[in-house]
């Protein structure tokens, strides 16, 4: 099984928000076995979708090839002014490319929803994500994991996530962990 954990911030840095949220992801799949690949936004080089070019940029190529070749993806988001940021929306517009696919698109992939918000709205950037996994012919879980940030992490340390959020992102993972397993 192959796993992908899709970074749709802007942030590079492991001490921000969804750099710790990747670690997190990451070390809890190898801790089950499941091979994963973490794409983070910020260092992909995806440029504006524009069908109108001569040919596909590489960028979005090996965007493609990693999303398409995952078993089950994790998206994290922060919301941004109501939805997911602009630049996460771009790159997951790219997947047009594979509209031709046999199957097309995400089709029959399983995705796991996580947004983290100033305030309660977070889950404005799960329905987000929703609609879109859905146009893409991809399975959204059953289970997302709206977060509030100011209850992120541990208050005495702010490196690590909270117990209450460690619980949830867990069950998010044995949930989409254990579904490939069952329809291999």
């Amino acid at each position: 099984m192959k796993a992908l954990i899709f970074n749709g911030a802007l942030e590079r840095r492991q001490e921000s928000t969804s750099g710790k949220l990747l670690h997190y992801f990451s070390d809890q799949l190898n801790q089950r076995g499941v091979e994963n690949t973490i794409f983070n936004l910020a260092d992909s080089g995806i440029p504006l979708f524009d069908l109108s070019l001569n040919r596909v940029p590489n960028a979005v190529k090996i965007m493609n090839t990693q999303f398409l070749e995952a078993d089950v993806h994790f998206w994290l988001s922060p919301l941004y002014h109501g939805s997911i940021p602009g630049v996460m929306k771009n790159c997951l517009d790219w997947l047009e490319v594979s509209a031709k696919n046999k199957p097309a698109y995400l089709t029959d992939k399983h995705i796991g929803l996580v947004c983290w918000a100033d305030g309660v709205h977070a889950l404005q950037g799960i329905n987000a994500m929703d609609a879109i996994a859905k146009s893409l012919r991809a399975w959204t879980l059953p289970f997302s994991v709206p977060m509030m940030k100011s209850m992120l992490f541990e208050p005495d340390n702010p490196h690590v996530v909270s117990s209450a959020y460690q619980c949830k992102l867990d069950l998010l993972i044995d949930i989409a962990t254990k579904k490939r397993r069952e329809y291999r």
